[in-house]
């Protein structure tokens, strides 16, 4: 899919039908055909979109007569088997040509939702430099976002593991776990990139850009502070609480074991007075009374003895 937007950030973004100078050219999981299009016309070398588009494309910065290539790992949600929420990482390309800013993923993403959704006030699609720059400030903030999401998660799930016996809770933590690291290795490799771009002259930049681009940097440090203080609780929690569980488990089994115990005590009273064999008081009217208060009193003296002792 290929999207054209023109934006002067004094009215809403207007969407176009075709490429104009200073315009933003979106492309989601481009055909080959939409690719070999803008390439063509834009004289942009066919490498910087496939590279973007490559899922284990590492981020970077490159330069190739007056096209600049930034590719960076941007955050996104997405579902395991079982339902539980992976936080996932995907590069994104951003093309900065002489004539127009150009997008390029392959999956549709709400940083730049926000943008073509006029959620973004005040940014120039013919202003390449600040709005790669606006975006790259977008991606970092949604890194935090979902990283104070999974840190609610967290806690929700560390909630319900006190009580649990299953291993549902550790399987959510697993997950999570996973995300940590997706995020963790995609921020550091980020900051690389935005660090090349604030060291060289790649891009032209005035001092309101270069001061937006240490705010990206500052934001891109605080995640993978975070990133890295959410993995080590995380991984920590994972092993306290798989003790828990089993603690738990044995809780219950002890528990089952001296209800079982309890009960078995009428059981074998009642089996020895049972038996067609000649039996004290067999002949007393009081007889079944008597044994009635056996029972009671042996169950009775067994629960109070477990109960001192804590087995439930």
């Amino acid at each position: 899919m290929i999207e054209f937007f023109v934006a002067n950030g004094e009215k809403k973004i207007e969407k176009m039908d075709e490429i104009t100078k200073g315009c933003w050219i979106n492309m989601t999981s481009p055909s080959e055909d939409e690719i070999n299009l803008v390439a063509n016309k834009l004289n942009i070398p066919v490498d910087f979109f496939k590279d973007a588009l490559d899922d284990e494309e590492r981020s970077r910065i490159e330069r190739e007569d007056n096209n600049v290539l930034i590719i960076v790992d941007f955050p996104y949600i997405t579902h395991d088997d079982a339902g539980l929420p992976i936080y996932e990482t995907i590069p994104i390309g951003m093309v900065i040509s002489e004539d127009c800013f150009i997008t390029v993923s392959l999956k549709e993403t709400p940083i730049l939702g926000d943008f073509y959704n006029n959620k973004i006030k005040g940014f120039f699609t013919n202003k390449k430099t600040r709005f790669a720059l606006q975006i790259l400030f977008s991606i970092s903030t949604y890194y935090l976002r979902y990283l104070k999401q999974i840190n609610k998660k967290t806690d929700e799930i560390e909630r319900g593991l006190h009580l649990s016996m299953k291993n549902k809770e550790l399987y959510a933590l697993l997950a999570l776990e996973k995300s940590l690291v997706y995020f963790t290795t995609s921020l550091k490799s980020n900051k690389i990139v935005l660090e090349k771009l604030l060291r060289l002259n790649h891009l032209k930049m005035y001092e309101e850009d270069k001061e937006l681009l240490e705010d990206v940097i500052i934001e891109t440090q605080q995640a993978i502070e975070m990133a890295e203080i959410y993995s080590t609780i995380l991984s920590g929690m994972m092993d306290a609480f798989a003790s828990v569980i089993s603690n738990n488990l044995n809780m219950v089994m002890k528990f089952l074991t001296s209800i079982t115990i309890i009960l078995a005590l009428p059981t074998m009273v009642s089996s020895f007075f049972g038996m067609n064999v000649d039996l004290p008081f067999q002949h007393k009217p009081y007889a079944f009374s008597l044994i009635l208060l056996l029972v009671v009193f042996l169950s009775g003296l067994t629960t109070f003895i477990f109960w001192k002792k804590k087995f439930f």
